[in-house]
């Protein structure tokens, strides 16, 4: 598989994620990915063919080593980091669907038209839930495997003599797995480094949500006080700053609103997309 796809398109959401997002990517990329590939798939390269069981019973080795390894580690892996990846790439597909929107906007319409998006890679709108979403989806599936690897593997742990009582072998037999202490370390790791992406996610999580709770209560007083106060000859105390709390862009029409309107967000909304 070609991950090098992978890492030039998700190398883009650095410029649209938070910190910690860049150190999430770059976590993934390094600790997880680089090793899956370079030494997680040779540890696990010969793991059937030195699978030995002390019995000459035809098709037993192969029976008890499906008993044993219901699924590969490496693949579980592979299908993990593309199911906790792809959501990464949602979000670089929804800003060129805002920078293809604002271009055709553009062209229809020519400068005099206004914007439909001040900043199209701002997480605002649609592209905040997009975002969101992503990371509430890559932290279910990390969480989701570490599960089932726990549910095949007990403690993650690859005990060095396995037990096989299937059919066709005659009896109780001893299986053997090639270079065990090794595999531990390696399923150790992944599981760490899966830990640790879990945890970047969530504090992001927590930052974009308790960031844009905060956006909005002072919005709300912003938007109060913009109210509220009309005292004749003076000036609104609510400026050009309420505009930079939302994603805005001024209507279109025959009479532009002043730079610095009392009420700018009257002459506002937001983006919604």
């Amino acid at each position: 598989m070609n991950w090098g796809i992978f890492e030039g398109l998700l190398s883009g959401v650095n410029k649209y994620s938070t910190a910690f997002g860049r150190i999430w990517l770059s976590l993934v990329f390094i600790f997880r990915v680089l090793v899956y590939l370079v030494t997680a798939e040779r540890v696990w390269s010969d793991d059937h063919k030195d699978f030995d069981c002390n019995t000459r019973q035809p098709g037993c080795s192969n029976v008890c080593f499906d008993e044993f390894f219901p699924v590969s580690h490496v693949r579980l892996w592979a299908l993990q980091l593309i199911l906790v990846t792809c959501p990464s790439l949602l979000v670089v597909m929804h800003v060129a669907y805002r920078e293809l929107q604002e271009k055709k906007h553009q062209e229809a319409y020519g400068e005099d038209g206004g914007r439909l998006y001040l900043n199209p890679g701002k997480k605002r709108g649609g592209l905040w839930w997009t975002y969101v979403c992503s990371l509430v989806f890559k932290a279910s599936v990390d969480i989701a495997f570490l599960y089932v690897f726990h549910s095949f593997y007990p403690k993650y742990i690859l005990p060095p003599v396995v037990k096989c009582h299937a059919d066709p072998c005659p009896n109780t037999v001893d299986c053997f797995i090639s270079k065990p202490s090794e595999k531990n370390i390696f399923t150790f790791f992944m599981v760490a480094t899966a830990a640790i992406c879990i945890l970047l996610n969530l504090m992001e999580l927590i930052y974009l949500v308790s960031k844009r709770c905060h956006e909005c209560l002072e919005a709300r007083k912003a938007r109060a006080t913009c109210t509220g106060y009309h005292p004749h000859g003076a000036t609104s105390p609510c400026k050009q700053d309420d505009l930079l709390l939302g994603d805005l862009i001024f209507l279109a029409s025959d009479s532009h609103p002043s730079l610095l309107p009392d009420c700018p967000r009257d002459h506002a909304k937001k983006t919604i997309l």
